[in-house]
């Protein structure tokens, strides 16, 4: 029976390791999100792995020389419980396809749960009990606060868990 399995693969080679196994005939599912990337004062979107050394890889384990992935270029090797390939449960790479957009990339509901200005206050962690402005949402998907510190506003990013909003 044919399952899903997980590649670990070598840093930044995601994408080599992909064309290799597509090359052997292996079916893979390398999942990707658009990322705002801010370099040298430009802002600009591109196209990162949602799970960065991770590719996914469908085959019979039983029927399949699955061996032969580990020796792929930029593979590092496969996900394994004991001597044997670990399957994903059923149903997890249709999870995350059913996210994707019209371009094939796995989209987040990025409503911001805040109006920008917002007052909120850190609730938990080294910075509990702060108030800060809501800023916006960052690529991590942490909320992004601007805090007034030592007499200046300082950019802070908490997970959403952590705030809530001032009366």
């Amino acid at each position: 029976m044919e399952c899903w399995y997980v590649v670990y693969t070598h840093a930044k080679a995601e994408q080599v390791a992909v064309s290799h196994l597509r090359r052997q005939g292996f079916d893979i599912y390398f999942p990707r999100y658009r990322r705002r990337r801010r370099h040298a004062r430009k802002v600009d979107e591109v196209m990162a792995p949602l799970f960065p050394r991770y590719v996914f890889l469908r085959m019979d384990a039983a029927r399949t020389p699955w061996l032969a992935v580990r020796s792929t270029v930029g593979v590092h090797s496969l996900v394994c419980q004991g001597s044997s390939p670990l399957a994903l449960p059923q149903g997890a790479v249709d999870e995350i396809r059913a996210r994707e957009d019209e371009a094939g990339l796995v989209a987040f509901a990025e409503a911001p749960p805040y109006a920008k200005g917002m007052r909120l206050r850190i609730s938990e962690g080294p910075m509990a009990e702060q108030l800060g402005l809501f800023e916006g949402i960052d690529d991590n998907h942490r909320i992004v606060l601007l805090l007034d510190l030592l007499g200046r506003q300082v950019r802070v990013a908490v997970p959403f868990e952590a705030v809530r909003a001032e009366a």
